[in-house]
Order: structure tokens, then sequence, then C-alpha cells
């Protein structure tokens, strides 16, 4: 425990009292439950702060609670959602908690800014970080929620999270990305959309040869005949008229990089790419997916 005097009460300093406190349920709603004045609460901030101390990722910081009296008595003047989580979670986590905080810090509390994804990859020394992390909560949002929009508490991931999902495959996702950034200088479609079509598209199975074949054609353009899957998504990720203008979301445009994906190793002819109007999104095929049929063009071509 730390003692600090509050130097801006003059001549009546408070004692400032610091100390990591086991927050059980029980006396997370004790506190919730004194006189206090906090911002309206957010259900998905804590939704997602429950969940992280349902799954072991919480961990002691020196976010924590922050009374206006002592530990007894003192009403919460910041920390709510914590609280409100650990009460959800129904855990018990350490917090730090802060006694005898004055009332008069309430205009500057949660001012700064919050630290990102991003900033968390760029700080362990990754490259192109905000792609980067981008690029792994939009490929969990397509392999999750391929029927639902990519909005609310269910959409949210934490700064953890990302790491986590990250550290499973580092070189694929670190792959797309850069295949990401390319894409997106080289037709027009956002950088994070391609990302997650080559990532949820390419596999294990896929071999390096179509990968590249796919690639090559889709970044050029060059002797594409028409209805090349690969021609209507670069068409499709052009606005008539103006050239170099990008359209859409990620969420549609990553559809429609796999659905000509799709396409392309059916050997299926397609001049126009368009998302269905229910909005689901399309799995990925791979070739080991497919039912080898005569009767596939692409396949014709691959025969020995």
């Amino acid at each position: 425990m730390l003692d600090e005097p509050d130097s801006s009460q003059g001549g009546s300093a408070r004692r400032i009292r610091m100390q990591i406190v086991m927050t059980s349920p029980e006396f997370a709603a004790e506190l919730l439950s004194r006189r206090t004045c906090n911002r309206p609460v957010n259900r998905g901030n804590v939704s997602a702060l429950a969940e992280s101390m349902v799954c072991g990722r919480w961990q002691l910081t020196h976010q924590g609670i922050a009374l206006d009296g002592p530990l007894e008595t003192g009403a919460v003047i910041d920390g709510q959602h914590r609280l409100h989580a650990v009460v959800m979670a129904n855990t018990t986590v350490p917090m730090m908690v802060f006694e005898n905080m004055s009332r008069e810090t309430l205009p500057v509390l949660d001012t700064g800014r919050r630290r990102s994804a991003a900033d968390t990859l760029s700080l362990s020394g990754e490259k192109d970080a905000g792609l980067l992390a981008s690029t792994v909560r939009h490929v969990h949002l397509y392999l999750s929620l391929p029927n639902a929009p990519w909005t609310g508490p269910k959409a949210r991931m934490s700064n953890d999270q990302v790491l986590e999902t990250l550290a499973k495959d580092p070189d694929g996702y670190r792959r797309a990305a850069a295949v990401g950034r390319r894409l997106g200088a080289q037709i027009h479609i956002l950088p994070t959309a391609a990302a997650v079509g080559y990532y949820v598209t390419v596999g294990g199975s896929t071999s390096a040869t179509w990968v590249e074949e796919w690639l090559s054609g889709l970044a050029s353009g060059a002797d594409l005949p028409q209805g090349d899957a690969r021609l209507a998504l670069r068409n499709a990720m052009t606005v008539p008229g103006r050239s170099s203008r990008r359209r859409r979301s990620t969420r549609p445009q990553a559809g429609l990089y796999v659905k000509a994906w799709n396409h392309w190793v059916e050997g299926n002819d397609v001049s126009k790419l368009a998302m269905p109007k229910n909005g689901k999104l399309p799995q990925p095929l791979r070739p080991g997916d497919l039912a080898i049929t005569p009767d596939s063009s692409r396949w014709r071509s691959q025969s020995p």
C-alpha cells in the first residue's frame, strides 16, 4: 500500500492511498451500489472486459478503480465498467484501487487516446502494424460472422485477442497483409479486404502455382479473357469514369474477392460480380474441396 498527499487540495491535502484489491463480484456490486456519478454504462465495453476475465486474459495494470473516499465508504468516480464486468463474469480479479481521489479529477479522466491494436503491434516491432491488426480482426469477422453485420459487441476484438490470434499464424497474417497492400495499389481494392480474401482462400492444400497464377493475373490484368473471374474482380473495384476510386467497404469487397476466387477455381465464366442481396458472405473454396469433373474448363486444362 502506498500513501501520497493530494497536492491539489492545498493546505488540507487528503491522503491518496493505492493498493491492490482482490475484487470479487460481491464487493464490486457493493461499490457500484454506493452513491456515484458516472457516465452511462457501455454494455459492449462491459461484455468485452468480462470476456477477458472469464478467458484468463485479465491483467493487473495501473488502470483500476478510483474512489472519492476510503475503501470502506468511498463512491466510485472511475472504473465502473471494470466493476460491472466483474459482476457479469462472476469471477474475482486483482485491481489497483485508488482511495480518497478528488472529484475535481473527473473532467480529465479518459481524455487520453486509448491504445489500439495497431499501437500494440507497432510497439512489439511489427511492420505495417495498422494493416496487420486490421487483417487479423477482419479475418476473424469473416470466419465467425459470415451472415451478420460486423458491428456491435460480437464484432469487437481486444488487443490481447488480436495478439493471441496473430501468434497462431504470424507468417500467414503477415503475408496476407503484404498481399493486401500490393493489391490495394494495383487494383484499387481496400488493402484489408484483399488481405482477408487472400488469407481465407489460401490454405495448406492450395498449390503455390495456383496462388501465383491467381495473384499475377489479378494484379496485372494482362491478357485476361472476357469471363475470367480475375478480370471481373478488377472491374468490380472500379467505379465507371473514376478508375482510381475505391468503393464499398471491407466486408463486401472481401466477399467479392472470395466469390471471384471461387468462380476461378471452379473454372466458371463470369462477367460481373455482385454480393447477394441478403448480404451473406461466400465461403471460400479450395481445390481439395472440389469434385473434379470433365466439364470444368479449368480442370480440363490441368489434366495430364
